[in-house]
């Protein structure tokens, strides 16, 4: 149509701990010329490996916040910080930290053109920057989602 203007990003939610995009929102878009800019890269900052699957949230940590907590039970459900923290392994064969790790994975998507992130330090931003670029062995992702997803579908019955 003349005159209308095309969409050029799509914003989804998107981790190794959510990856419902891949199903349909990504193929859609890149068959249209459209890119994504994602959201929630390191799944809430569970991603990060923060949380002790054998402890409380830390207090100044968005899962203890009662308006932000509600959404990430199923992130914080002990058998996926289980899993979380095996990745660290494999973050660590891949050269990187575990959050350079999950944000690599987000990044080796072709249709993603930017993740944001929540870096609340200035070393954090740089940690998180020096995902970018970074070629990771296809095998150490796959290791890492068949990690998560058994984790996942355990939170969920």
């Amino acid at each position: 149509m003349t005159g209308v203007a095309k969409f050029v990003s799509s914003q989804p939610q998107y981790s190794l701990l959510w990856r419902e995009p891949e199903e349909g929102v990504i193929p859609l878009c890149a068959a249209n010329g459209i890119s994504q800019i994602v959201w929630s890269p390191l799944g809430q900052g569970v991603l990060s490996g923060k949380y002790d699957p054998d402890r409380p949230p830390p207090s100044d940590s968005r899962a203890a916040s009662r308006e932000m907590s509600g959404f990430m039970d199923r992130l914080l459900h002990p058998d996926v910080l289980r899993a979380v923290q095996r990745l660290k392994p494999i973050a660590e064969e891949a050269g990187l930290t575990l959050p350079q790790f999950a944000l690599a994975w987000v990044l080796r998507e072709p249709n993603v053109a930017s993740a944001i992130i929540g870096a609340s330090r200035p070393e954090q931003v740089r940690e998180n920057a020096a995902a970018s670029g970074v070629i990771v062995d296809t095998q150490l992702f796959v290791r890492a989602e068949t990690i998560l997803d058994e984790a996942l579908a355990g939170a969920a019955a």
